[in-house]
């Protein structure tokens, strides 16, 4: 198996960030964790194009990429399998300013149905929430403060 290239929109309103909330076996175990919105980069896509392209299939939503942030390398064991992912992460913001007033959003993904919603970034920093990729909260730290 390659390397996964990926991208995530960071997308923040009032001191909350929305992250898909899923429930699963991941690298810690089973539960829930959380991660921003976004998905695979396909062959000859820009990873700000993936990030629109996916914004819009997952919760029917026009963005604007504000900013690049950085590039994490998440390298992980899920149960006897190792994931590779390189993710490049953006500051995103909603082209409609209305969609800030939802509480959450349902994300669709093939079969696939969760829900996106707003948490307080101190409750993602100071708490035991498990959110992917790893590095997103250390990042936050430096984006936020």
């Amino acid at each position: 198996m390659y390397p996964r290239a990926n991208t995530l929109g960071i997308l923040i309103h009032n001191n909350q960030i929305l992250l898909e909330e899923q429930y699963g076996i991941h690298s810690r175990g089973t539960g829930t964790f959380y991660r921003p919105i976004g998905g695979t980069i396909e062959l000859g896509e820009r990873s700000e194009e993936a990030l629109v392209r996916e914004y819009k299939e997952e919760i029917q939503a026009d963005i604007f990429v504000i900013q690049y942030l950085t590039c994490i390398e998440n390298i992980y064991k899920i149960e006897e399998n190792i994931g590779h992912e390189i993710t490049q992460i953006h500051l995103v913001e909603f082209k409609d300013k209305g969609l800030y007033e939802r509480d959450s959003f349902l994300v669709t993904e093939g079969d696939k149905i969760t829900k996106a919603v707003w948490i307080s970034i101190k409750d993602v920093l100071n708490s035991d929430m498990i959110v992917y990729p790893n590095g997103l909260q250390e990042l936050l730290e430096e984006v936020i403060f």
